[in-house]
């Protein structure tokens, strides 16, 4: 895929289990980007009384005037698979994002190796280090960033 020419979506999802089986999406948030330009933005999470993991609850406490609350668990990822289109999602976790959104047919690939980079627990860190970036709690903008000064080179 061509970054610097093409259409994508960067999408980070915040689920409360690791498996859809046990648990839904509380959080999306994605960008879509078309030749670099930002086009849209979706941030859309669960109202608190839905989320039963307190630890999760907290977690995804900041920003709140960013994101669209809803109060359906379904919603989400239906308001999602509409806003997708066909462009093609650079993901941020491989094993439970997959999972999430294996209901959207579009292709789907770790961002990392278009920023030269492996996956690893302290990804965002080594990003924000070689890319001189503010610390964000919004992963995709940290992704948006990184792509935009990756092909600039």
């Amino acid at each position: 895929m061509d970054l610097k020419k093409g259409k994508y979506i960067i999408v980070e999802i915040i689920p409360t289990y690791s498996t859809k089986d046990k648990g839904y999406i509380a959080q999306i948030s994605a960008l879509k980007i078309d030749s670099l330009k930002l086009l849209d933005r979706f941030d859309y999470r669960l109202k608190d009384n839905l989320i039963e993991n307190d630890d999760l609850k907290r977690f995804i406490q900041y920003d709140k005037k960013s994101f669209t609350y809803v109060d359906n668990k379904y919603f989400i990822l239906e308001k999602f698979k509409h806003w997708v289109e066909d462009y093609p999602l650079l993901i941020l976790e491989e094993s439970y994002t997959r999972d999430y959104l294996d209901e959207i047919s579009n292709k789907k690939e770790l961002v990392y190796k278009y920023l030269d980079m492996d996956y690893s627990l302290d990804i965002f860190e080594r990003i924000m280090e070689k890319y001189k970036l503010e610390p964000s709690n919004h992963l995709v903008d940290l992704i948006y960033e990184a792509i935009i000064f990756e092909t600039s080179k």
